[in-house]
């Protein structure tokens, strides 16, 4: 039997070089049009605005899929191995992971997350909830390299779970925030790390699909402003990491369906032309111009699917809801280019 500890163990990787994180901030923000990484959007108040906005009657995602996974999930069980590790991408509040411990019955299960201090509180919470159960956090920005390192891969040989079979977990349709050649990047990562375990070792991902505009819209735009905050609090992030003098205040949300990309994407506007200082440079924003905070890619079935494919996935499953609104795609990584097969 694996091993186990009171408290789940914590490896920080994230943000270990401030230098090289001002120089990308500095670059996106003198780009043309000017951008900054949705990654800078999860810092821990930006964390607990992102769980408020799951809760919103506009924000579709989180509870279509919550629901997926309440009607399917012993099938999806059955298609991936038994007793794996749980590898849960953009943890957050480890709260998903944690609902499918029932049926998914794993031997460890590793917390990967951006925002480090809000992923530490919400895994110390989970671990006293599963004291029997392995638990590793990882504090790192897996949008750049998916890759477990030195650290955490000593943990998985110090609890018998090094040849144990893995099940990668992506849920909350986060791969939308990659655009289709860095998605791949990711699901090619993703299937390394599965090749990595024991055999049946695979992915199960939450995709958001393709759908109305009048629905898409208000999901990124809610009544209560919440969105908006989140996307706002970004320039705070930003604030603290380049000395940058933002004002929150001076700048507008604005979320729109981009029907050629096939992707939302959320801005910021300036409500006035004003010059953003930080040490050694500063850019001048005219009254309307846009600094482009994030983008969510919508998918087809038959789209990801074949993306899925390319990564090197295999054994394609998919689950939705009845209205194909969210899907759940469930992969193997050693059996490349298998028809999916039906629901």
């Amino acid at each position: 039997m694996p091993q186990t500890d009171p408290k789940p163990h914590f490896v920080q990787t994230h943000l270990s070089d401030p230098s090289a994180v001002r120089a990308e901030l500095q670059g996106g923000l003198l780009a043309t049009p000017a951008h900054i990484a949705p990654k800078f959007l999860y810092d821990a108040l930006g964390s607990r605005l992102f769980d408020a906005i799951t809760e919103l009657p506009e924000y579709y995602p989180t509870r279509t899929e919550a629901n997926i996974f309440a009607q399917h999930g012993a099938a999806m069980a059955r298609h991936l191995p038994a007793s794996a590790v749980l590898m849960d991408l953009g943890a957050g509040s480890c709260a998903k992971a944690a609902r499918l411990f029932p049926v998914l019955q794993p031997a460890g299960y590793v917390a990967v997350d951006i925002s480090v201090d809000y992923l530490r509180d919400a895994l110390g919470a989970l671990q006293q909830r599963h004291p029997k159960l392995p638990m590793l956090g990882l504090g790192m920005d897996f949008s750049s390299r998916l890759a477990l390192g030195p650290a955490a891969a000593d943990w998985l040989h110090s609890r018998d779970l090094q040849g144990a079979p893995r099940t990668v977990f992506y849920p909350g349709s986060s791969i939308g925030n990659f655009d289709p050649a860095q998605a791949l990047t990711l699901l090619r990562q993703a299937h390394a790390l599965c090749r990595e375990g024991g055999p049946g070792s695979g992915l199960l991902i939450g995709v958001d699909l393709v759908k109305p505009t009048a629905v898409l819209e208000p999901a990124y735009d809610d009544a209560l402003g919440v969105t908006a905050a989140f996307n706002r609090n970004l320039l705070l992030n930003v604030n603290r990491w380049l000395g940058s003098d933002f004002a929150p205040a001076q700048w507008q949300h604005k979320a729109f369906f981009n029907e050629l990309e096939s992707r939302i994407e959320m801005h910021l506007l300036a409500l006035h032309t004003q010059t953003v200082r930080w040490p050694g440079g500063e850019r001048v924003f005219a009254a309307g111009e846009g600094l482009h905070t994030e983008s969510s890619y919508k998918w087809k079935p038959a789209a990801f699917e074949a993306l899925l494919n390319e990564a090197g996935f295999g054994s394609v499953r998919l689950w939705s809801d009845e209205r194909q609104w969210f899907g759940v795609f469930a992969a193997t990584a050693g059996d490349a280019g298998v028809p999916s097969q039906p629901r």
